[in-house]
């Protein structure tokens, strides 16, 4: 019998949909990140899997459009300075993406968004949740025209 995984992103969404096909979905996340680094996202594999290499690479190359789509849906709407992406898995070990805007005035910068704060950080307007969504629809609908 197969072993049971307990894995929060397979019990749980993550967050608040955008955005989902068969393969994966986008998050607009809500935990304390996203009152200090609004826009935040998270990009989720459907299927359990820990690694990138765990990905065919039709899979992998899907995953990378959709990635990119949301860091450009992001950068549109919210005008960072800079994106962080990561993929970490060390605290949960199921393939996901972090997409973090960043702002050379926030609490952490330059340092990781995970590091102790260095100082107060500015305050930006909460993430529209229809204003991110549809940004991250027209930039997801060009992948459906590139050759």
């Amino acid at each position: 019998m197969p072993e049971k995984i307990a894995c929060e992103l397979c019990a749980d969404p993550g967050g608040d949909l955008l955005w989902e096909d068969g393969s994966c979905r986008v998050l607009r996340v809500t935990d304390a990140t996203a009152e200090a680094f609004p826009g935040s996202c998270r990009i989720v594999w459907q299927r359990h899997v820990a690694e990138m290499s765990d990905l065919s690479p039709s899979d992998a190359h899907h995953a990378l459009d959709v990635l990119l789509a949301t860091e450009r849906a992001v950068r549109r709407t919210f005008h960072p300075d800079k994106i962080n992406l990561a993929s970490l898995g060390n605290m949960v070990p199921h393939l996901h993406w972090h997409v973090i805007p960043r702002w050379k005035d926030d609490s952490h910068f330059p340092a990781p968004i995970w590091a102790n704060a260095k100082r107060a950080g500015t305050r930006r307007p909460a993430a529209d949740h229809a204003v991110l969504r549809k940004a991250l629809e027209t930039e997801l609908s060009t992948l459906n025209k590139m050759p």
